[in-house]
């Protein structure tokens, strides 16, 4: 199987939880989903603030949807299987999935084999997506589109 690039289509009334958008929110839905699957995940934001509010809210989860994480940097006794990181601050550990909170495609994105991004709502925000799709498009990877 190649490689895929999903890409989430946010709509005006998604829900959102405190303090984060309806992609952050869904970002941190589809780490929980995606750990219980056995995958490495990185979520990948776009700087450090976004990271910690992350980071905040996959702490807030309630018992039974907690999500073993870190933030990027932490000393850890052994690595967890979703790391939050953003330019500048990033593990070297192999991650299986690319939670894209990021205006752009992650630089290193060619060592994933699925990345996952969104679509938002706002037009400008919408734009560095259709970007974003076009760049892994011409990539070669395999293209779907998602309603949460």
């Amino acid at each position: 199987m190649g490689r895929q690039a999903q890409f989430y289509l946010m709509a005006e009334n998604a829900p959102q939880g405190e303090n984060l958008s309806p992609e952050e929110t869904l970002a941190c839905d589809l780490s929980a989903l995606l750990w219980r699957q056995g995958k490495l995940i990185l979520l990948w934001c776009a700087d450090q603030a976004q990271a910690e509010r992350l980071d905040d809210a996959l702490w807030a989860r309630s018992a039974d949807e907690f999500v073993p994480h870190n933030l990027a940097g932490e000393i850890t006794q052994m690595p967890t299987p979703v790391e939050v990181a953003w330019p500048g601050k990033r593990n070297s550990q192999r991650r299986d999935v690319c939670i894209n909170l990021h205006a752009f495609v992650p630089e290193f994105i060619s060592s994933f084999n699925h990345a996952i991004d969104f679509v938002p709502v706002n037009e400008t925000a919408k734009q560095q997506a259709r970007e974003r799709y076009k760049h892994y498009r011409q990539m070669n990877w395999q293209m779907q589109m998602e309603n949460p």
